[in-house]
Order: structure tokens, then sequence, then C-alpha cells
């Protein structure tokens, strides 16, 4: 399931995505389950900044999601502007087991769109949902959230594989729909520039003939 390749001459689009969250939310696991299909219960906190790649099918197109995970904790902050850029789309990522990483999605949503591009693609993720019995975060919260500031939503759990594919898969085809639809107004500006060049030569050769005809009565 997971892919580790380099070569993106094999894919029609590449898309770079990030995971946003605090520490121990699940982003690494989140990440692992996605691309290898892995979970690791004992996972170290990231230092720095790791990534992979998965290749996904989206109607008849090859999409490399890259996906970029990085630490959540302050002290490795540093990083920020260069982790958003370019990214087309985040995961925004809470623990439904730890209400304060829920408070905190107003900073991290904040951080966002200051470094992140007017249309990046924003998926609110409650992961942990497993731990019914821990919960602290509602459902309901998560949905309210998501319609207040606009994004989608969804719970998962990275260790019963929950919700990971569908959360990503909606996360890149939103991203697609934006890409294709982008690329689809370029050809028609670029159709109707061409259109409008063409209709300029069109209107010289007519005034060069228009001068000629003029200076031959002379």
């Amino acid at each position: 399931m997971g892919s580790n390749l380099f070569d993106h001459d094999e894919c029609d689009y590449l898309f770079k995505t990030i995971l946003v969250g605090d520490s121990a939310v699940g982003k690494s696991n989140l990440l692992s389950r996605f691309s290898k299909d892995e979970f690791h219960l004992d996972s170290k906190p990231t230092i720095g900044v790791e990534f992979a790649y998965r290749n996904m099918k989206i109607g008849d197109k090859i999409v490399k999601a890259q996906v970029w995970d990085t630490a959540g904790q302050e002290r490795f902050r540093a990083i920020t502007s260069s982790y958003y850029r370019g990214a087309l789309g985040a995961m925004l990522v809470y623990d439904i087991t730890r209400r304060g990483t829920f408070e905190n999605l107003r900073k991290w949503l904040h951080e966002l769109r200051e470094y992140g591009s007017r249309d990046m693609v924003i998926i609110l993720v409650g992961n942990k949902s497993d731990l019914i019995d821990s919960r602290e975060v509602d459902t309901e919260d998560g949905q309210s959230l998501a319609q207040l500031e606009d994004l989608c939503f969804m719970e998962t759990s990275a260790k019963e594989n929950l919700n990971v594919e569908d959360a990503f898969l909606q996360m890149i085809t939103k991203i697609f729909e934006i890409a294709s639809q982008k690329s689809l107004e370029a050809k028609e500006k670029e159709a109707t520039k061409v259109l409008h060049e063409r209709k300029e030569i069109i209107y010289v050769v007519d005034e060069v003939s228009a001068t000629k005809q003029t200076s031959c009565c002379k």
C-alpha cells in the first residue's frame, strides 16, 4: 500500500499536504497507517519533519500525495514557513480524549491561514475515536467547529484503521477538484487570449489593406 517512490513521472499530479496539531494527537500514526498501513503503539514524538508518499487514483488520473508530518511541540516551530510553503491541503488533528488539543485548534487554524495558501483544503480530524470511554470532546463539538470555520470533518482511529483512508481521500479529492478547475480556467483564459491575438492580427492586416487602397486612390 505504501509508496516510497520519488519518480514523479508516473503520476499526473503531485500534491503536497501537511499534518497539523498538538503533540501526541496521533499525526505520525495517521501518516504511517495511510502510507504503509502500519500502527505503532509506542510511537515516539516527531523531531523536525518527516514525510511519505502514496499514489492514489482519482477518476482516471494518478495522484501522488506527499504528506508532511512535523512535531507539535513549540520548540520545533522554527520550521513553520517552509513547512507550509506549497501545501495544497492540511489535516488539522486533535485527540478526542484530550480537550486541550481541541481548544488549541484555534491557534493551529490561525497559523494555517497565516502561512498557508488562500484556497488550501483543510480537513478537521478527531483522532483516537476507538477510545470511547476516555472521550472528552463530543462529535458534535467537532462538527460545530467545522461548520463554523467551513472545514470538512471526520473522526478517525489510526489504531483501528477507522476512516483514515476516507479522510485522506476526501482531502486529496477536494485538492484535485480545485486543481482541475484552475487548469480548466487557465486553458479557457489561454484560448481567449489566442482568439484575441488572432483578431488583432486580422485587424492589423485590414488596416494595412485599407491604407494601401487609400494611397492607390490618391
